[in-house]
């Protein structure tokens, strides 16, 4: 079992700058592949970033690709997303996961944390 904790959301202007975080424990946490998604009013859940156990590896959406930066500290078992120019089309419930289980499928997810861009 994982348990993931996000937190770091709220209200920002469009062009400002958020940091999100996600704090697991359980499983030794450097064993485990990390991502971020999100997901808008309506809109289906989407991949936003990941990154690999070392931290060595990360990809992200075209979507947030030169803005948004994915990191980890295994040391704190602490996965973060780093959001600069954030865009009203940003706004989402960002969830991180745990534990791959396919292509951008994850085993475990943390409960949410809401970011809202405003224009």
């Amino acid at each position: 079992q994982v348990q993931l904790v996000e937190s770091g959301g709220g209200l920002v202007q469009a062009g400002g700058s958020l940091r999100l975080s996600c704090a697991a424990s359980g499983r030794r946490f450097s064993n485990t592949a990390m991502g971020w998604f999100r997901q808008a009013p309506g809109k289906e859940r989407e991949f936003v970033a990941d990154i690999n156990r070392s931290g060595g590896i990360t990809s992200y959406a075209d979507s947030v690709k030169g803005r948004f930066t994915i990191s980890r500290d295994n040391a704190q078992n602490t996965v973060y997303l780093q959001m600069n120019s954030l865009k009203p089309e940003d706004t989402a419930v960002y969830f991180c996961a745990a534990e791959p289980s396919g292509y951008r499928q994850y085993r475990y997810w943390g409960q949410g944390t809401q970011v809202t861009v405003s224009s």
